[in-house]
This record gives C-alpha cells, structure tokens and sequence, in this order.
C-alpha cells in the first residue's frame, strides 16, 4: 500500500499502480451493510469502504480500534488551479471564511446582521472595480465602518468552540493546487456532534468578520514573502509549468489580487465547486461504519449534485535546453533541479518513478545516499517527487560545503543521474526498497492521520478508482525491472530541467501587502448561539480515560548489571530497541559530534556503504541522538531480523575505526551548517529565546569553539565511542517477543562492563530572573517582525499541572483562546499569535510564560502594545471558560499511551520526580477549577512582570527608539547568539 506520510522514502513516492500490475489478491468487490452499498478491495489493510450517496457525495471509512479517536478530513477537488484567473488566491480565501459560521451559528442575530453582510459585499465588489487611490481609501473606510457595526452581531471563533467543546483536535484546513481540506481529530463518542457542526458549516456559510480575515490572509502573504523555500517553490513551479495553472497561479495569490477581493466572486466559487458530487468525507479511527455512513447520509443528504467541469489544460510543450532561474534572498544557498513528468494518473509512469526515486535516494543505500551523501560530496543532497494529478515532478536538491559552488553540487546531482540511466546500480536493490516499503506501510497503519491523508489523496487525484492500484502498490513495486527503470530515466530525465538557484542577496523585488486601516471589531466572547447550545446537548457516550500504572504496565527484566524495560508489540512484527545513556551535550559536547561521525566510518569487515546497504537489505536501521542529558543509540525492524541488526551495530560500535578523511570532511561540513545557521531566522530567534531565558551561555550557544572543532582527532572520536557502552544505561525493548526471550537475546548481543563508568560532570544552565524590561534584537532582512516574549517564573510544582493546563487552553493555546481571538479575529495584527505557560521537563527547575506575535512591520508596535494589555488584564469569558475545560477532559478521556510511549512516559515523569500518571491527577482537579482560579494564576504569574522582548526583524524596518521605549536594548550580534 502506497501511504502518503510514512518514511521519507515513502513521502516521495507518487500515484499508484498501472493497470496490468493490478491482479491477484487486490480486487475491488461490491458489499452491503447497514442498508448501505460500497466497494472495497481485497487484502486493503486499512479495509477501507467506497460509499457513494444518492447525490454523489463520496464517503471513504476505515475503522482502526487503537485509540478512541478518529481523524476526519472533508475534501474539495478545487485548489487554486480553479482560481479565476482574475481573482488568484480564491479558494484560499475561502478557506479561511468556511471557519466563519453559517446563518445558524457565529451570529447573534442573522435577520439584523444580513443586511450589514450584503452591505460589505457590495462595498468589497465596488473597492474591487474601483483604481483611483483616494477613491479607494474611502470604499475602504466605509468597508471598515460597516464591517465594525456587523461585527456587532458576530461570534467570533464559534465554529473553533464548538469543535474545542466536542474535544477535537488539530482543528484545521489547507489550500493546495487541486484541494482543499478541512481537518480535525474527535473523540470517537463525538461523531454525532461533528457531523451535524459539518452538515451544517457547509450549508449556509456566512462570510463575516470578512475584512480582519482578509488581513490575516496578508500577513500570510507576507511570511511566505520572507520564506526563501517558499519563493524557490513558486519559481520552480512557475518554470515548471510556463501554462498550466500549476506555476501560473500560486495558491496564496498575488499581491494585486489580494489587495482587490470580491466576495461575490469567491460566493460563485463556492456554489461551482463546494457540491457533493465533488467532495469527500473520510474518517478513519474507532467508530461503528454502518451507524456513521447512516448519520452522513442523514446530514448531507440536503446537498444537490450539480455538473463539475474539471481544469482541462492544454500539454505542456517539452524543454529543448535547461531553464535557469534565479532566487535571492537572506537564508542559505541552494540548488533545486526539477523534472516535470507524467502525472498520478499514469499509474505506470507513478510506479516506476516510486522506485526510480528510491534508488537514487531511501535514506540509507540509494545512489545519493552513498555516493554523495556518505561520502561527504556535498553539504547535504536529496531526491523528492511532487505527485500532482496532472503531471509528477523529481527535483533533486542540494547545498554546496565550503569551498564548492552551486554548480559543482549541480554537477555531482547530474552525475548520479547519469549512473541511473547507465543502469549502474544492483537489481537487487528494489527488493531491499520493496522490504523497506512493507516495514513503513506496517509503522503507518497505526496512524490514523496516514490512513485519511493516503485516502483523500486517492480521491483527490482519482475519485478513488486508483486505491486498487494504491493498494497494491508495495507488491507490485518488486515487479519493475531493472530495464523499466533505466528506459524511463533515459525516456523523461535528460537535458530538460529547470534549474533554480537559490543565491544569498537582496530580494528587490518583493512587494509587502501594505496594512490597511482597520478597527478592531467586537468578539463577542460570552455569546453563544442556539446552534452551539444545541450541538452540546447532543448525547455522548462517556469515554472512561485510562490510567498509566507503571509498575504493571512496564516489566522489567536483568541484563547484565543493568535492566531492560519491556513492553510488548502484540499488533505486528516490528521491534525497537533502545539503549539510554545518562549522559548527553551537557557532559560532553563531543558526544553529538562522535554520533554523527559514526556513520562515516567502517570497520575491519565493512566499509560505511556496505553497512548501509546491509542494513537496509534486511529493513531494519539505527540511529544515535544526543540531548543535553541523554544519548540514545535505537535500533529498529523487523523482529525476524533483530539479531542480525543488533549483532552489526554491536560490531560497528565497537569495532569502528577512525578515518581522518573522513573527519575533515565532517568537520568541513558542519563549519558550512554552522555559517548557514547563522543566515536562517528561526535558528536566530531560537538563539535569542535561549539568550532571554538563560543569559549569554546558554544551551544553544553551548556549542564547540572552532579551536575545540579543529583540535578533534579521529581517535579521540572513535574512542567515545568504543568506550559508550561502558557509561551507565538503561535498555527499552518494545517487539513481539517475551520478555525473557528478549531479555535472553539482547544478553547475548549486547555486551556489557562489570561494572560501569562514572559519566562526567554536567554544566548546569540556570534560567535568569528578569528584573526589569530589556529587548534583545537581531538584526535580519525580512518582511515581518517577530517578538517574543520571556519571562521566567518559579519552580516546578506538580500540584500546578492542572492550573497551568488550563490557563493555557483558555488564554493563549488555541484558535478559540484569549490571544487568539483579540490579537488575530478583533484587531487584525498578526496571522500567527499565542501565549502559554511553560512547563520545565526537570525538578527542580523553573517555568517560562512564553508569547509571541509576527506581524507586519508597521504594526510592532500595535502587536506588542495588544499582547501586553492581555499578559497584564486577563479578559473574562465564562463560556470560554468552560469550553477550555470540556476540551481538558475530552484530551485525557481519549488519550491512549501505548507501546513503547509507556516507558517514555515512565521516564519523564522520572524525571519530574513522579512514580504516578499525572493525567489522573489533573483530570480529577478540572471540574474543581473556576475562572477566580485562571485569574489569580495568571495575576501571580503573568501580569506586571518584566519581561525580555525577543525580536527579529530588518533594522531599516522597525525603530530601535520605538524598542527603547519598552527597555533597555541589547542588539545581538550572530557570534552572541551562536557562540561561534
């Protein structure tokens, strides 16, 4: 079965299975239950049902009883390649509106806001046709002036509360080319409550509170305007596809076209394109299908089917010569060569390409893999496919290490390509990815996310009739011959790509959405409609949480002079073993270099590819990752395998051997990772967050000076790791095996001291008190400001966990918090916003309130001045209130801790100095807390402290006099932020 978001080999595989391939055991068959006919295929392991309604409305279900949870995706085969071409960004708009409410819910009072509603409307549709800038100003202000009288009569977030009320999760939507999906993971007793919210969300949308949306939509322009990836994206895609609405039309829009809405145009798009003949439900998790199909019906049974043209465009014309193009910008540089192909629907060209893409990259022995990235050929390179329905798109990608430009890594990529097509590469390999291909499709059945995704995804591209071939679609991978492959490459990937540099420098030609001028609208927070109160009376059976009780949930057994803790897989046949070391970063910051040098070096059996290609022949693989406190080697498979990956990581551990080749290389690298860090914006406010929180050193900046850097031997490297297993750990073994044959087993393989070593000391970070108002800034060249803020607060107190639970749910965690609602829905500052209260992972140690805002950069001052009323006055909402705690009590009911997640969950809590599930505790204080509760938590936590402003943003943007009159300011150079 192809599933959409397993491993990274599999995210790239596109489309499905060609037609001859598609016999045997998966074959679709007619079935009736419950009254209800669908079509299935055989042997599916997700058992998926095909339902299709008397008005065409597709239905797919797929039952997985692992947890009392179901995701829920409502699909529309429309994206932006539906948009009008006057009118780009469309359907992403409407997205955004469709969280607004309908007549029933998200009004007060729908017979006195529908005038106001036509009203903006029209005023919208004449701001549209209007080009004189002063006339423009003045269509706006009316637009803003009725907008604020209609606000008036809106309930702000009702569609979010209602959904954080039934206790859902992940409440969300995207837009894409040929999609748009809305989102959300419900308890499995809330089926009755979602779909009528659902049935009734698409009946009679309303499209209110219209004009500070609009503003959220550009802010969310301009983020993508200061992301380089995202700019590369749109400019491969616009080379790529020089007709086809795939590169003509980005999803978000332009500029232009955001800047002149029409809800007239976007109200048509909806009646085109939202009709049950061209939409999907999908639900997969713990529910009764006959009762659910039923309930669907009943819901959406109003809907009329109506005729769907589909995007028809005329073929691409072929590429005679590479196409360049060119993308500047501050982040790191980089190279993306894309190759367009034919698309989903061409299930054999999909099937081909599958394992074509594999073989040049699977994370382990394809040709990138070793030839380029194991050896160190280049700062990093990768293969991806883009599996859109009318035509699929290889890109390879890749950095330059230092001293290397982009068009030597563009080479070293070609040069990969051309042992592809010369057919130089062992046959033996698509087994191995076919192996490989099952041990993800087995990890990705116990998601119920991977199992809707993979589902709509078939609908989208195909309306379900290729989910045979998706099916089938890992068997029938072994069936591709060598020569298919090297025909196909020699066929499609020769000298017609497009080329996109992506070159450090000054983008000149970007254009901001300018702020428009906006009043802040009501809210409405108290305010509940009858639709709300009605869907909250809608019975639900009960969901009885489940506890964690450590001392029969985890067994332990002795190996050697250590234990091994167990819990056992009964579901399938894949292990994990783990061993934990009480040691990280923080005794010694070698240890994370040593673990990346290990998979540079061979040993006197092995060389590196050959360790790769062993592991990935038998579908198993390790890892080994350092924490400030921890190191963790896991080694993960099939169970029929285990003694043969235990038995070659032991001796690769053990038996490893230096290579200063290697090492210098390594060494090279990580001087290039470390510069290009410093050009990346998320890694600087990270830094600066660390900065605020523990002073000049900090975890971050904890890093090697480049005189330690230099001064690293490959001896002294690979002695840390011979000399690993002597240190303190303890073992985690999560398989099908009992615990003493995996205690027996893991005896034999593992060798271990009589007796271990002392780890080194670790330096201790303490977090700082703030005493007054300070400002870090760092200067970087962006569209947008980013602030944080940081305040540290008391020790750690379990008797807190609950409190503190729901006073970030209520005031800043959510869509339909505090934050959310007054900084985003009323006042139009940010698209991204939130506050919450920071549990530290450790006794002893302190929390951290923690809030942010990024917005436009004419509007810092606006967004800080709105987050610090709230951190300082805490508004209060009963309603909200009680929403917030029904949503704490649905999380915990439905959350399930399984495998190996016990342990871990044992070992955190360890390590906050509990032996109990804290849920429990929390759950029993819910109903026991009270607003006076929020408020003097937040009054002794939050309001009238000092904090310290983190802020990112373009010097020639925001005015350090404007910082100053916050706090002092400390402009922060990168070398601070880093340590290097």
């Amino acid at each position: 079965m192809k599933l959409r978001k397993l491993a990274v080999s599999l995210l790239l595989f596109a489309g499905s299975l060609p037609t001859a391939f598609a016999q045997g055991k998966f074959q679709w068959k007619d079935a009736t239950s419950g009254g209800y006919s669908y079509r299935y295929v055989t042997d599916d392991p997700m058992k998926a049902r095909f339902y299709t309604l008397k008005n065409g409305l597709t239905v797919i279900l797929s039952v997985n009883k692992k947890e009392p949870r179901i995701q829920t995706l409502i699909g529309t085969r429309a994206g932006s390649n539906n948009d009008p071409k006057d009118h780009t960004g469309l359907a992403h708009y409407l997205e955004h509106l469709l969280f607004k409410g309908t007549q029933q819910y998200g009004s007060l009072d729908w017979a006195k806001e529908k005038p106001y509603i036509d009203q903006i409307e029209n005023l919208y549709d004449k701001y549209n046709k209007t080009t004189d800038p002063a006339a423009r100003k003045t269509v706006y202000h009316q637009i803003d002036s009725v907008s604020g009288i209609a606000a008036k009569y809106a309930i702000a977030n009702e569609y979010d509360k209602m959904m954080t009320g039934m206790g859902a999760q992940g409440t969300n939507a995207h837009t894409w080319v040929e999609e748009t999906i809305y989102e959300e993971d419900i308890p499995s007793n809330a089926v009755d409550k979602y779909l009528t919210v659902q049935a009734e969300r698409f009946r009679t949308p309303v499209f209110r509170l219209f004009h500070t949306e609009l503003e959220a939509v550009y802010e969310e322009k301009n983020r993508g305007l200061d992301n380089d990836g995202r700019k590369v994206y749109e400019t491969m895609l616009a080379a790529l596809f020089p007709t086809h609405n795939y590169g003509q039309q980005s999803t978000i829009g332009t500029v232009e076209h955001l800047k002149n809405p029409n809800l007239k145009v976007i109200r048509d798009f909806y009646n085109t394109w939202y009709v049950p003949n061209n939409m999907a439900i999908v639900m997969a998790g713990d529910f009764d299908p006959d009762y659910v199909i039923k309930t669907i019906d009943q819901q959406f049974g109003y809907m009329k089917a109506k005729p769907v043209k589909e995007y028809k465009p005329a073929p691409e014309a072929p590429f005679k010569a590479p196409v360049v193009k060119e993308v500047l910008g501050p982040d790191a540089e980089s190279i993306d060569l894309a190759f367009r192909l034919p698309g989903a629907l061409d299930t054999q060209s999909s099937l081909i390409l599958g394992v074509l893409s594999s073989i040049l990259q699977n994370g382990k022995a394809g040709l990138l893999d070793l030839n380029l990235n194991k050896q160190q050929k280049a700062l990093s390179a990768g293969a991806q496919v883009l599996g859109l329905k009318d035509y699929s798109v290889l890109v390879l990608s890749g950095k330059a290490k230092q001293g290397q430009t982009l068009d030597d890594v563009k080479n070293l990529l070609l040069g990969q390509l051309d042992i592809l097509k010369k057919g130089a590469f062992d046959e033996s390999l698509v087994k191995a990815i076919v192996n490989n291909s099952k041990l993800a499709e087995l990890q990705g059945l116990e998601s119920n996310n991977n199992r809707a995704t993979s589902i709509m995804d078939a609908f989208i591209k195909s309306r379900g009739a290729n989910w045979a071939h998706d099916v089938s679609y890992v068997d029938d991978m072994g069936k591709v011959t060598k020569k298919q492959i090297v025909d196909y490459a020699n066929k499609y990937l020769a000298n017609n790509y497009v080329a996109v540099y992506k070159r450090k420098g000054e983008d000149k030609n970007i254009e901001k959405v300018e702020k428009p001028a906006i009043t802040p609208v009501e809210v409405n927070r108290e305010a509940q409609s009858p639709f709300l109160q009605k869907v909250a009376a809608i019975p639900a059976t009960p969901v009885k949480p489940q506890w964690l009780d450590y001392e029969k949930d985890i067994q332990t057994a002795p190996v050697g002079n250590t234990n091994m803790m167990y819990v056992q897989n009964k579901d399938n046949g894949l292990f994990r073993l783990y061993y934990r070391f009480d040691m990280g970063s923080w005794n010694n910051k070698k240890l994370a270099l040593a673990a990346q040098y290990l998979q540079f070096l061979g040993t006197d059996k092995y060389t590196s590819e050959q360790i790769s290609k062993e592991f990935y022949n038998i579908a198993c693989n390790f890892s080994v990752g350092t924490s400030t406190e921890n190191t963790t080697i896991t080694i993960t498979g099939l169970q029929e395998n285990f003694d043969k990956a235990v038995s070659l990581f032991e001796h690769i551990l053990t038996s490893c051997k230096p290579n200063e080749e290697a090492l210098a290389a390594l060494k090279g690298r990580l001087q290039k990772s470390r510069a290009d860090a410093k050009l990346n914006k998320s890694a600087i406010m990270k830094g600066v967050i660390n900065y605020a929180m523990y002073g000049a050193n900090n975890p971050f900046n904890n890093q090697l000076s480049q005189a330690d850097l230099d001064g690293i031997t490959a001896a002294e490297l690979t002695g840390l790791l011979h000399e690993l297993p002597s240190y303190k750990h303890t073992i985690i073994y999560y398989g099908p095996q009992s615990l003493a044959a995996a205690a027996a087993n893991v005896q034999k393989l593992h060798t271990l001291p009589a007796s271990f070593k002392e780890a080194p000391a670790a330096v201790k970070f303490s977090k700082t008190t703030q005493s007054a108002n300070q400002v870090l800034f760092a200067d970087y060249d962006m569209v947008q400001t980013e602030v944080n803020w940081v305040g540290n607060e008391a020790v750690y107190d379990p008797a807190n966990t609950g409190i503190i639970s729901l006073f970030n749910n209520y005031f800043g965690g959510g869509m339909g918090s505090i934050v959310f609602q007054t900084i985003r829905e009323s006042k139009a500052l940010a698209y991204s916003t939130y506050a919450m209260f920071i549990s530290p992972d450790k006794k002893g140690e302190r929390y951290s309130q923690i809030a942010y805002v990024g917005s436009q950069a004419d509007k810092m001052n606006e967004a800080i001045k709105g987050m610090n009323e709230l951190l300082n006055d805490i508004p209060r909402s009963d309603k909200l209130l009680e929403t917030a705690k029904e949503s704490m009590k649905q999380d915990i009911e439905t959350e399930r801790i399984t495998n190996d997640g016990i342990i871990f969950s044992y070992l955190a809590a360890q390590k906050l100095g509990l032996n109990t599930d804290i849920r429990k505790q929390v759950y029993e204080s819910i109903d026991k807390m009270n607003f006076d509760d929020v408020k003097k938590f937040h009054d002794t936590n939050i309001a009238h402290k000092p904090y310290t402003y983190c802020v990112v943003a373009s010097g020639k943007k925001v005015s350090i006099d404007d910082l100053k009159k916050i706090g002092e300011v400390k402009t922060l150079s990168l070398e601070d932020i880093f340590g290097y």
